[in-house]
């Protein structure tokens, strides 16, 4: 394997990497800018309602001159959470599913905020349109780019599982999105595992195709959340938030040439491509419910079966934040 699958291993690294990014973010900390309120919110690329709302500056205009907003982009969900989880952030944008399950199993103390609502078409399995392999069961011994953690690692743990195989019977390279896309065009992997916009991109890009995506396999529902500290302490930040991702994620589906040719210079895409990306992706905003979080528990069994999590996880053990708590 090209990456260690130790659990004691992975968590070691991850809580290092988590750590690192901690003590950066916090050098030039806010809160030691005087009075009012800090708040640093961390997204990736993928973070379409988030990106579009930080580029509008709304957030700034609701919370007022007494709040000071700073944004913090991550190439992935992971180390995004890990500096949720030891203080880097105060809020993070959406990240797959999986990914809180990774942090629980780190023990990190998080809230949920809201989740979008199944998109399923929106990852996938590729492999280059020339490529012999024709079946997910061929992937066997082959190298597969995918990114550790997220929504996409677990697509292919269930994608290979129901074609009979395990994840122990391919070469799991772990690459970012960026890293991932140039080895996979270069040749140095057999197969890519990636999500929109990514996938969008080299599909329209690139002479590519998909094995297979997330329509029967994984939801793919992707969750924002909250240091718990700072949810308990800002319920009306989070009401803020919430509302306007719920408003973005409106507007992006029903104007969606409009939405293209906003995010398109914002990601360095052609706006067609974007509009692509955004086809896949739900945007429906809505609050955590603790009895629909089953996938999540599915998730976590499959990752600590594999022997990708140091201890089996409860994804019904979180905090979750409630809009009607603030009536």
């Amino acid at each position: 394997m090209s990456q260690s699958k130790h659990p004691d291993l992975i968590r070691r690294r991850l809580l290092q990497a988590g750590a690192a990014f901690a003590a950066s973010a916090l050098a030039p900390s806010l809160h030691a800018q005087g009075s009012g309120r800090a708040i640093r919110i961390g997204y990736q690329k993928s973070s379409t309602l988030l990106t579009i709302i930080k580029a509008n500056g709304v957030l700034e205009k609701q919370l007022g001159s007494g709040a000071r907003i700073s944004w913090h982009e991550f190439s992935s969900g992971l180390p995004l959470l890990e500096a949720l989880n030891v203080g880097g952030v105060d809020l993070s944008a959406d990240v797959a599913d999986t990914v809180p399950v990774f942090a629980q199993a780190a023990g990190a103390k998080l809230t949920y905020l809201a989740q979008e609502s199944p998109s399923p078409s929106a990852q996938a399995i590729i492999v280059r349109a020339d490529s012999p392999i024709r079946s997910v069961a061929e992937l066997k011994r082959k190298k597969i780019a995918v990114t550790k953690a997220a929504g996409v690692h677990y697509l292919l743990i269930a994608t290979l599982e129901k074609a009979g195989l395990k994840f122990s019977d391919v070469d799991a390279a772990y690459l970012s999105p960026a890293d991932g896309r140039a080895a996979f065009e270069r040749g140095s992997v057999d197969a890519w595992v990636t999500w929109d916009p990514f996938l969008s991109g080299v599909q329209r890009q690139s002479q590519v195709r998909v094995l297979s995506d997330g329509r029967g396999i994984a939801d793919y529902q992707r969750y924002y959340l909250a240091s718990t500290p700072f949810a308990d302490a800002n319920p009306d930040v989070l009401r803020i938030v919430f509302d306007e991702l719920q408003k973005t994620g409106l507007w992006v589906k029903q104007h969606p040439k409009d939405a293209a040719a906003f995010l398109a210079p914002l990601w360095g895409l052609d706006a067609d491509t974007v509009e692509l990306a955004n086809s896949r992706r739900s945007y429906e905003v809505r609050a955590v419910k603790l009895d629909a979080l089953g996938e999540q528990q599915r998730i976590a069994d499959a990752f600590f079966s594999a022997g990708l999590l140091p201890k089996k996880v409860n994804t019904a053990d979180v905090a979750i934040w409630k809009p009607a708590r603030l009536g």
